[in-house]
């Protein structure tokens, strides 16, 4: 455990120069005091790591310093290959440079590790669009992506109600179930915008100062969680049979689905349980529970009750026409 600290903490200060006893815990997920230690054994063992004193200093290895040390395991080398995801990678302009950088880890590798590409493609295949959705990438897709790596502030259209035009700041993009997303700073917010909707963009010929703090994936966890929230305002009453509460997943949102396993009561005699089900709206509730069919009961609101009545007298009334099937067939004639 302690060597392969100790190999982190000197690959760390090789790529990224100084770094204080604070900065290097944090990354290691160790105390300041075993860091200290840490770096008493590299040096004991002839590692020229010193220290840098005053307001900017830290612990640095000596100029042109490289350790000969790969430290990458077998499993290690073909989780590389998995890290690439050629698809996006691709739809972002990235393709080609994702190939080259695959080539020159392969040259790099010993011998015994140049199938770990093959290994991982035969195993593993990322297709990151919904299955009814189009795998094409947006226009725009690819000059947003450079203007994400040079940090160009930009003036985008984009189509709402209307078309509306903003002055961003793109720190990021995100692909979520097939569709790109753009994060980007407009003032003091970290607005989101669906890269298919805009329309049209241009550099404003800057760059600006990117916050290092931001963390993408955070905020994009906290956004779309928030989005779910402010989305599912409403909430209904329902019974659900044990298939019905298994299926549920299917129909709603993994969040919606979270809340009603959370407040379901205790399963009755037949295995119903009754529960609390967030929702955007009665409308749209019944077009998503509607799939559920006999495995779900609405019980509140009265009018989502009666609504779900309606829908299964219909399709009473037109399974129980006698004969319907026969008298179409001959009207087709």
């Amino acid at each position: 455990m302690r060597a392969s600290r100790l190999i982190s903490l000197l690959l760390l200060l090789q790529s990224r120069g100084t770094m204080t006893a604070a900065e290097l815990a944090r990354e290691l997920e160790v105390s300041e005091r075993t860091v200290y230690r840490d770096v008493e054994a590299l040096s004991a063992a002839g590692v020229p790591v010193y220290a840098e004193q005053g307001r900017h200093g830290g612990y640095r290895l000596v100029d042109g310093y490289r350790t000969r040390l790969t430290g990458l395991s077998r499993e290690e080398a073909e989780a590389l290959f998995l890290s690439g995801l050629p698809g996006p990678a691709g739809d972002m302009g990235l393709g080609d440079a994702v190939a080259a950088a695959q080539l020159k880890v392969l040259a790099a590798l010993p011998s015994t590790f140049r199938d770990a590409s093959t290994r991982a493609g035969q195993r593993f295949h990322l297709d990151a669009p919904g299955w009814f959705g189009s795998a094409d990438p947006p226009p725009l897709l690819e000059e947003l992506a450079q203007a994400v790596w040079r940090d160009e502030t930009l003036e985008i259209r984009y189509r709402r109600r209307e078309e509306v035009t903003r002055t961003v700041e793109p720190y990021g993009l995100v692909l979520k179930n097939g569709v790109w997303y753009l994060v980007a700073r407009v003032g003091e917010r970290h607005l989101t915008y669906r890269v298919e909707k805009i329309t049209a963009m241009r550099p404003v010929g800057e760059t600006f100062d990117r916050d290092e703090e931001f963390d993408l994936p955070g905020h994009w966890a906290e956004q779309a969680e928030a989005f779910l929230r402010s989305m599912l305002r409403e909430e209904i009453t329902v019974r659900l049979s044990p298939l019905g509460l298994r299926r549920l997943r299917y129909v709603v949102e993994p969040y919606a689905v979270e809340r009603a396993v959370a407040s379901a009561g205790e399963p009755d005699e037949h295995g119903w349980v009754t529960t609390t089900l967030p929702v955007e709206s009665p409308a749209v509730a019944h077009t998503e529970l509607v799939r559920l069919g006999p495995e779900i009961e609405i019980l509140e609101p009265a009018e989502l009750r009666d609504r779900f009545r309606e829908t299964a007298e219909a399709v009473v009334a037109l399974y129980g026409q006698k004969g319907r099937k026969s008298q179409g067939a001959t009207g087709n004639r």
